[in-house]
């Protein structure tokens, strides 16, 4: 077994033995050594963001004083959500290594398929959100004062 993943497994059933979360970690690696280790944390903190993945960018970006994680790997025991997909391709992490799937997940009760069908436009037929676009005019205020700003640091 590749020894990153066996780490990421080992938070998995640590996060899983304690009651944190449910059954998922994750490790960052920059030049084969682990940065960051985590599990899944939803329980442990009632935050429902604090999936493995986004636990070890939090730890990886802190420790190595960046946002920018481009030079670095994760390894997570299962396929990210979106949500942690979409945190993997923000902090610039270029490979992605993951054990079981989303069907995987599926068959014990952790179901993202809502959130697949909203992104592809499905939303309406599934009674979970209401989206709804107001005050666009307004809101881009701020967008124009960002573009504006002479000392903005892009990321």
């Amino acid at each position: 077994m590749n020894k990153h993943m066996k780490t990421a497994l080992e938070e998995a059933f640590k996060g899983m033995k304690d009651g944190d979360g449910g059954p998922f970690g994750a490790v960052i690696v920059k030049n084969n050594e682990i940065v960051a280790a985590a599990h899944n944390k939803v329980l442990a903190t009632n935050d429902p963001t604090m999936h493995a993945e986004i636990a070890a960018i939090r730890i990886a970006s802190d420790k190595l004083g960046r946002f920018d994680l481009n030079d670095c790997e994760i390894y997570s025991t299962c396929q990210p959500c979106p949500m942690c997909l979409g945190a993997i391709f923000w902090a610039k992490i270029p490979k992605l290594y993951y054990g079981s799937d989303e069907s995987d997940a599926e068959k014990i009760g952790f179901d993202d398929k809502f959130i697949y069908e909203a992104i592809r436009g499905g939303l309406e037929n599934q009674n979970k959100l209401v989206i709804e676009k107001i005050d666009r005019k307004e809101c881009l205020d701020v967008f124009n004062k960002w573009e504006k700003k002479q000392d903005k640091n892009m990321y």
